[in-house]
């Protein structure tokens, strides 16, 4: 008599093993993809073990049979651009992929800055969401997931599409304008894979193996492949922001009384304290305070205005929102970083005085209005500009709230499961905007940059491909003073990687927002990606893809003498009025503002400070706002420096 843990020793044996049954294929390989022309392409997928599968691809069959792991794969090599076309894939059951295109496949990666979609950045470019309409240019995001133990075989979803009015607010900004760019230049269909994930430092995107080099990341992943752990870690996280936000709930003046809640028009502020808006709070009598402030403001509306829908912007706010036009919710936001746009419904306005009652939750640090962002209300080409004096009022204060782990960072964790399973995909090259999350500890970006590069490489087994960065753009608020820089040691570190062979990198220190993280410019970031591009992987050898990169330098007196590669048509101060942001030490290691002159190729700097110069930095600053070193075809020099 066989007992019951005899059956269940069964069961886990057959549950074991690979149970496949019809043939099935990995998320990429679906319909609307786009395969890599004139390379050796891989289809794949699963079936049961021994089970033979014929593909059909342009009137030409490939047969497989499923291997003892139930795994098959057939090669389609030396594909030539176009489409659309169908695969048919036949076992025990057939399959039909469809709309395929042969063209260049781009994997795009990072953090939130290659993230930002379409929709966030719709402000800039209403006329090219509104005329979307390429069928040749097509997208798939990765999911997001994570997994400290085992690299995953497949995605856990995700489908591609393709550019239409509808679909191009989903398209990462910066991978769509350099898709664009490059299917002018070449007319070739172009797919793009967006594996990104806001906040991600670099050390997530890198495989265990790759990251022993590292012993402090490597012992955080063992420490991380504990489930107790991380379910320990969430718990705790969740219970201290139900906590902190109960309490906030619970203490909040604004809400005590149900029957007249502080953003009912009835409420009377002639005891709230005023402020400007935009800012923050600290610089009111109210000070650094955490919790939750009240904002309302009085404003009038006209009535041509009425009867329309109407967009609401509250440039950025620190932390959280929540906003009532006469008493009326119309939107929140729960975090810091997304911009506030909302829409007033078209029968919540009125002829005259309205009110607007804005909460804010601020968690830590300094909250308030950010500044420098629009604060309007449009309907159509009308506006009411919201900014000047607003009432303001404590509702309740707190202690600052317990930061939140954010274990979907941890290294590996993105590679085992947002990279991991696109290696057997064939690709054209990758695309990296990322770094921002590293600039605690800059010191060691190029190592993990340069690691990330190569292990890429190795394990995607298509030799060097090229790999083109997004330099960090200008950010925060700027200095008078030289001063050191966490984000200029980071650039530095970018700029060196590129000694790696097939590199370039895309500068972009002159189209940041000193007051945004995520900077909407993303068309020139793309079209500057797309530049690289066309040297590094496509082999134009006349195209001018980067500004000035420094090369050397020569010291005479009191003089040094730079020179520079990517001159191009020649070097210049855009504005005309002089090079600004170099500066210049002596032997005691102190930079001063320095002159710069431009000398037909080279650059020559000095300062009646200093008499025997030693080194020379140029924009290095979290955020360099007069920067204006450029070559003749436009592209901005990237920020250096002469020390070792």
């Amino acid at each position: 008599m066989k007992t019951k843990s005899f059956y269940n020793f069964v069961f886990l044996i057959l549950f074991s093993l690979p149970l496949f049954g019809d043939i099935t294929l990995p998320q990429l390989v679906s319909d609307g993809m786009v395969l890599q022309r004139n390379a050796k392409v891989s289809i794949w997928g699963w079936a049961d073990v021994g089970e033979k599968i014929t593909l059909t691809w342009d009137k030409s069959e490939h047969t497989t049979t499923a291997n003892e792991s139930g795994e098959w794969e057939v090669i389609l090599s030396d594909l030539q651009a176009g489409g659309p076309y169908d695969i048919k894939i036949e076992g025990s059951n057939t399959l039909i992929v469809k709309n395929i295109l042969v063209g260049d496949v781009w994997v795009c990666s990072g953090q939130s800055n290659m993230e930002i979609s379409m929709e966030r950045a719709r402000p800039l470019y209403e006329k090219e969401i509104a005329e979307a309409d390429n069928p040749n240019i097509h997208y798939f995001e990765v999911p997001k997931t994570y997994d400290f133990k085992t690299p995953h075989k497949d995605l856990n979803g995700g489908k591609w599409i393709e550019v239409n009015r509808k679909n191009i607010v989903k398209f990462s900004a910066v991978a769509y304008f350099f898709a664009e760019h490059l299917y002018h230049e070449y007319n070739v269909p172009i797919g793009l894979i967006n594996t990104s994930l806001g906040g991600s430092p670099a050390q997530a995107w890198i495989s265990e193996d790759a990251i022993k080099a590292f012993p402090h990341h490597w012992e955080e992943v063992q420490k991380f492949k504990s489930d107790e752990l991380i379910k320990e870690i969430q718990d705790q996280d969740n219970k201290n922001w139900s906590d902190w936000h109960t309490q906030l709930r619970q203490s909040d003046k604004g809400y005590q009384n149900p029957d007249l809640p502080w953003y009912a028009n009835e409420v009377n502020t002639e005891n709230w304290s005023n402020m400007e808006v935009p800012g923050y709070w600290k610089d009111t009598e109210l000070g650094s305070k955490n919790g939750v402030v009240w904002f309302r403001k009085d404003f009038e509306v006209p009535k041509s205005m009425l009867g329309k829908t109407a967009q609401l912007t509250l440039g950025r706010i620190v932390d959280a929102d929540s906003v009532y036009v006469n008493g009326v919710f119309v939107g929140t936001t729960g975090y810091q970083y997304p911009p506030r746009r909302y829409q007033i419904p078209a029968d919540i306005l009125k002829e005259g005085i309205n009110t607007m009652t804005v909460r804010i939750i601020n968690e830590s640090g300094n909250g308030g209005f950010v500044l420098d962002k629009e604060y309007k209300i449009r309907i159509e080409d009308q506006a009411v500009d919201l900014k000047g004096e607003w009432n303001y009022r404590l509702g309740a204060e707190m202690p600052p709230k317990a930061p939140q782990t954010f274990i979907r960072w941890k290294p590996v964790g993105l590679y085992n499961a947002m990279l991991h399973p696109l290696l057997k995909y064939r690709i054209k090259g990758v695309i990296w905007y990322q770094g921002e999350s590293n600039t605690s500890q800059p010191s060691e970006y190029k190592d993990l940059l340069t690691t990330l590069i190569h292990d890429w490489r190795e394990n995607w087994q298509q030799g060097n491909f090229p790999f083109l960065l997004v330099q960090l753009t200008n950010f925060m608020e700027a200095k008078d003073q030289p001063s050191e820089s966490n984000w200029a040691v980071l650039r530095n570190a970018q700029l060196q990687t590129l000694e790696i062979p097939n590199t370039a990198m895309a500068v972009t220190i002159d189209i940041g927002e000193w007051n945004d993280i995520h900077p909407l410019n993303k068309k020139d970031v793309g079209k500057r990606l797309a530049l690289a591009a066309q040297k590094v992987a496509y082999g134009n050898k006349k195209v001018v893809y980067s500004g000035p990169s420094y090369h050397s330098m020569k010291i005479k007196k009191n003089k040094v003498i730079l020179s520079f590669d990517h001159v191009g048509n020649g070097l210049m101060a855009k504005g005309g009025n002089g090079l600004k942001e170099f500066a210049i030490a002596g032997e005691d290691g102190k930079f001063v503002w320095a002159k710069a002159m431009i000398k037909k190729d080279k650059v020559i700097v000095s300062s009646e400070e200093v008499t025997h110069p030693i080194a020379v930095r140029y924009a290095w600053a979290d955020n360099p706002q007069y920067a204006n070193f450029y070559n003749k075809n436009g592209l901005p020099a990237s920020p250096f420096t002469t020390e070792k």
